[in-house]
């Protein structure tokens, strides 16, 4: 394994100042956003496809600071009820796996998304619970006549672009956002579907994050460390299904956190073992997300705490069996 960073946390500074910065932390890997939510701040894949010589001086560049590229991330509701919308998360993860193909990168991370209800939906709709029966229908609509089919030509395009790891992030508010519906969706369309695996969305949930990445295995295509603070008190009286403003620190029932600041240094050691367990042996890569931290502050902690908890090394035959 080794540490990463998702750089978006830096998207004021251009890309080659930010990799000088990342380098004397000692960041190894980068993941670039390139469209979507993360936006195009260090990789816009317009320009990277009309001009070959963009993508050879990318490649120079990330290869004159001893970096790798872990993954292209193009985060969006492609199957979202407004045509229009959906139509430009489209585009623009197509354009990440026409990128990744011609950076050699293998892996381009996303999110399932989420349609609405039926054809004529203006917005999303996330189901959270069986029953009324009317939310069944829903989820058979959803996936059947929308999400599986959307992700069958999906893949069916990246794998005529030489990318097989379409890493989805499993987050609340997609339809993917847990083990069991990831593995409904890579049972639909195949294992080129696989999971960014984000502990920081399956704490808030009360998931095990290491008891469900050894859940999925060989799935886990890519990895962002990221850490969820559960507020006790606030749970404890209205639960973790939460509307409440993000930067409302004091009444929210969770926050994302810098790793380490959410969960004990424990969890994380039982993360890197799963991880390990199961084979992953990619970038650790760091999703700076702490309202109570600069990034500087944040991006350094969390840096500093994985570099006690990463397992860097394959075991080998154990020398005592």
């Amino acid at each position: 394994m080794k540490i990463g960073c998702f750089t978006v946390l830096m998207g004021q500074t251009p890309l080659k100042e930010t990799l000088k910065y990342l380098k004397g932390l000692g960041v190894e890997a980068v993941e670039l956003g390139c469209g979507g939510y993360p936006g195009t701040a260090h990789v816009n894949p317009e320009e990277l496809l009309a001009d070959e010589k963009k993508i050879v001086e990318l490649k120079k560049l990330i290869e004159r600071f001893g970096m790798t590229i872990s993954a292209l991330s193009c985060h969006g509701n492609p199957v979202h009820p407004d045509k229009s919308v959906a139509a430009k998360f489209d585009q623009e993860f197509k354009n990440a796996i026409l990128v990744a193909e011609k950076l050699g990168v293998d892996t381009v991370v996303g999110f399932s998304g989420c349609p609405g209800d039926s054809n004529e939906s203006k917005y999303p709709n996330w189901v959270t619970c069986a029953w009324p029966e009317d939310f069944g229908e829903i989820l058979r609509y959803q996936w059947e006549e929308v999400l599986i089919p959307y992700w069958k030509k999906t893949i069916k395009f990246a794998k005529s672009h030489g990318i097989n790891k379409i890493a989805l992030e499993m987050h609340p508010g997609f339809c993917v956002y847990n083990p069991s519906t990831l593995k409904r969706l890579r049972d639909a369309v195949g294992k080129e579907i696989g999971a960014n695996f984000d502990p920081s969305h399956l704490i808030w949930q009360g998931i095990n994050p290491a008891e469900a990445i050894k859940a999925i295995g060989d799935g886990i295509y890519h990895f962002h460390a990221k850490d969820t603070k559960i507020d006790a008190a606030n749970t404890a009286i209205n639960g973790v299904l939460d509307t409440t403003d993000y930067k409302d620190f004091a009444n929210r029932a969770w926050l994302f956190r810098t790793v380490g600041y959410g969960s004990s240094p424990m969890v994380w050691k039982e993360i890197m073992s799963a991880l390990s367990i199961v084979g992953y042996d990619g970038a650790i890569s760091i999703e700076h997300e702490d309202g109570l931290m600069s990034i500087e502050e944040g991006l350094s902690k969390a840096i500093g705490f994985l570099q006690h908890v990463i397992i860097r090394e394959k075991a080998g035959d154990p020398w005592w069996a």
